[in-house]
């Protein structure tokens, strides 16, 4: 019988029986596989070897798929987690169709995305994902882009979107991820209702401050020159959250929608250091849904951001561009959903309106009817 390596000691019979479940085939079957015998379809096969991915085993060697090529994925740095959750998506997408991810990571002061590209071309990289790049900021050029195509590398790109650039691109619905969470907060007695997001040049930026000033005109009747003053433009850092709070806070804001997760962490700290309380005093909502935030104190309300769903629509796209059956070249828009945790409630206006004294009763004793009774 072939050997392969598990991360955790067990008998063989028990490491094919986990095998064998997680693939929903007998333990023969499996035992034909590992030991590259015939009379298995292909689908049983690769649902055999993906198991053995899923459950930490190494492939016998034999099993091994070939690299069938390097694919460069661009990402900016790593410290906000939306990021790594695109990297390890796309990377087991990629690797499960045999394909070797090279990640490449912007920091500041490190390489730029014109080095990172020119690095992954030189090594004869079969296509390109980019994450919230270059092609996010309207005001940059999108020749690059161009330039890209005319070397024959094939590429899509993940948040952001340019007519300018005749490729794939995958977003969010930014549009309506702040109409939902506008929507919450209004359900819930918020009136004046802050946006905290980055600089007004990113086309992300751009959507969810067209999404914020529709939804405070159609759901609160705010005009646009009145919505657009709860906007604040600030980093998508905990730092850029908590100066952006403290601002719409300061302006009398009761709730704030924040453009990621990490600006919403600085957004609580903001309003806790003003000796406020998240959600009593001043409800956060998050964007991205970010690995950990439902553990938070309080646990984020927040935006989830389909990350697994675009990222494998974008790793189809590439490998379409790659096998020469191009994807349109257009603009994929996935929906979000708003994830309700408790750093939203009920705005303290509607909270703390005292219940209006009853009528006396004709029956009564001449005093107030008790708000509980009845």
């Amino acid at each position: 019988m072939v050997a392969f390596r598990p991360l955790a000691s067990g008998a063989v019979t028990a490491r094919l029986a986990d095998i064998a479940a997680q693939a929903g085939v007998s333990e023969a079957t499996v035992s034909r596989v590992l030991n590259g015998k015939p009379g298995v379809s292909t689908t049983t096969r690769e649902s055999v070897l993906a198991a053995l991915d899923l459950l930490g085993y190494e492939r016998p060697v034999r099993l091994r798929q070939r690299s069938a090529g390097l694919v460069g994925l661009i990402t900016p740095e790593l410290l906000n987690p939306i990021f790594p959750a695109f990297a390890q998506i796309i990377g087991q997408a990629l690797t499960r169709q045999g394909y070797t991810p090279v990640l490449a990571t912007q920091t500041p002061g490190g390489s730029t995305e014109d080095e990172l590209v020119e690095m992954l071309v030189e090594r004869g990289v079969a296509g390109i994902i980019f994450v919230s790049g270059l092609h996010a900021d309207s005001a940059a050029d999108m020749e690059r882009y161009a330039r890209l195509q005319g070397q024959g590398v094939p590429f899509v790109l993940i948040n952001g979107f340019s007519e300018k650039v005749d490729a794939p691109f995958v977003s969010p619905d930014d549009r309506d991820a702040v109409r939902l969470a506008v929507t919450h907060l209004a359900a819930l007695g918020h009136r004046r209702i802050g946006l905290a997001v980055g600089q007004k040049r990113y086309v992300p930026v751009q959507r969810k401050i067209e999404g914020f000033t529709a939804s405070m005109a159609d759901v609160l009747g705010l005009a646009e020159d009145e919505a657009q003053a709860l906007v604040q433009h600030s980093l998508y850092t905990l730092e850029g959250g908590q100066a952006a709070a403290t601002a719409l806070i300061a302006s009398g804001c009761t709730a704030i929608v924040c453009a990621s997760d990490m600006m919403a962490l600085g957004a609580i700290r903001a309003a806790r250091q003003q000796g406020l309380s998240v959600p009593e005093d001043v409800s956060v909502v998050g964007y991205d849904d970010s690995p950990l935030i439902a553990f938070t104190d309080p646990p984020l309300t927040t935006i989830r951001q389909p990350v697994a769903a675009m990222s494998q629509a974008a790793v189809n796209a590439l490998l379409e561009e790659i096998g020469g059956t191009p994807a349109p070249h257009s603009e994929f828009v996935f929906l979000p959903e708003l994830v309700v945790r408790g750093s939203t409630a009920a705005a303290p206006t509607v909270r703390n309106t005292p219940v209006p004294a009853q009528k006396p009763s004709s029956r009564g004793t001449g005093g107030t009817q008790d708000p509980t009774e009845g």
